[in-house]
C-alpha cells in the first residue's frame, strides 16, 4: 500500500473514550465523530470480513490505543482485543461521510441474520435450539406445580414482555398469575426490563411482587381453579 493519501487528510485526530467517539478533522474542513462501536464493525481484517455473519455485542467496545501506519493510516486497538484493524485517510473519510447509510445497512444485515447489536437470538432460531429455564418463585410455584421448567417459546417471543404474554396464553386459567403487574422478572440473575432480549440457554425467574396472589377471573373461581 502506497504512503501517500488520494484524499483529504486529518489535520486533527482526538479519541473521547467516556463518549466512545473518535474525532476526526480532514483538510478539506470535513469533521466526523466516528462512534467506537461503529469503527469496530467495520474493520477491514480478514479476521471481521471472513465472516459470515455480522459482528455484534459491540455497544459498549472503546479504543485503547492508536498506532500509526507510515503517514496514510492507523491501527485502532479496542479493548475487546481486536487489533489488526488498519484505517487509512481515504477509509476513516469514506466511513465518515457515509456513516448513516453503513451504519443502516449493517443494522440490516443484522436483522437478515437474525440478531440485534447485542448478538441476541432467540427469534427464528430451531425449537431444539430456543429452549429457556423458567423459573418459579413464593406462591407462583405452588400455583404451577412446579419451581422451575424448560420451554422452547414460538419464533415470536424474543423479549421478556413477549414471553409473559406467551407464558400467559400457554397456562391457561392459571395465566391470570402472570399479569405486568404482579411479577417481576431476571434474566440470568439481573433485573429486566420488558424489551429485555432473550438468548437460548437463558435462566429466566418470574418473582411476585407480593406475598398474595392477584384474585382469579371470576369464572376460574367459579371452577375452583384459583386453589
Amino acid at each position: 500500500m502506497s504512503d501517500e493519501s488520494k484524499g483529504p487528510i486529518p489535520t486533527e485526530i482526538n479519541l473521547h473514550r467516556k463518549s466512545r467517539l473518535l474525532n476526526i478533522s480532514f483538510s478539506d474542513g470535513q469533521s466526523f465523530a466516528l462512534p467506537c462501536e461503529y469503527l469496530r464493525v467495520h474493520s477491514h481484517a480478514a479476521e471481521v470480513t471472513s465472516r459470515r455473519t455480522p459482528e455484534t455485542g459491540k455497544e459498549q467496545v472503546n479504543i485503547d490505543r492508536l498506532e500509526p501506519q507510515g503517514t496514510y493510516a492507523i491501527r485502532i486497538a479496542f479493548d475487546d482485543g481486536h487489533d489488526t484493524g488498519i484505517y487509512s485517510w481515504e477509509t476513516l473519510y469514506d466511513l465518515g461521510v457515509n456513516q448513516q447509510a453503513y451504519w443502516q445497512a449493517y443494522l440490516d444485515r443484522l436483522a437478515a441474520a437474525g440478531y440485534d447489536r447485542s448478538g441476541a437470538r432467540l427469534a427464528g432460531a430451531p425449537d431444539a435450539e430456543r429452549k429457556v429455564t423458567v423459573l418459579y418463585f413464593n406462591y407462583l410455584a405452588d400455583k404451577m406445580c412446579k419451581a422451575s421448567e424448560e420451554l422452547s417459546p414460538p419464533d415470536t417471543v424474543d423479549t421478556v414482555e413477549q414471553l409473559l404474554a406467551w407464558l400467559r396464553r400457554v397456562k391457561g386459567e392459571r395465566g391470570y398469575l402472570l399479569v405486568d403487574d404482579s411479577v417481576r422478572v431476571t434474566v440470568n440473575k439481573q433485573f429486566a426490563e420488558p424489551f429485555t432480549k432473550l438468548d437460548p440457554g437463558d435462566e429466566v425467574a418470574i418473582v411476585p411482587n407480593s406475598p398474595n396472589p392477584p384474585p382469579a377471573p371470576a369464572q376460574a373461581r367459579a371452577r375452583g381453579d384459583d386453589r
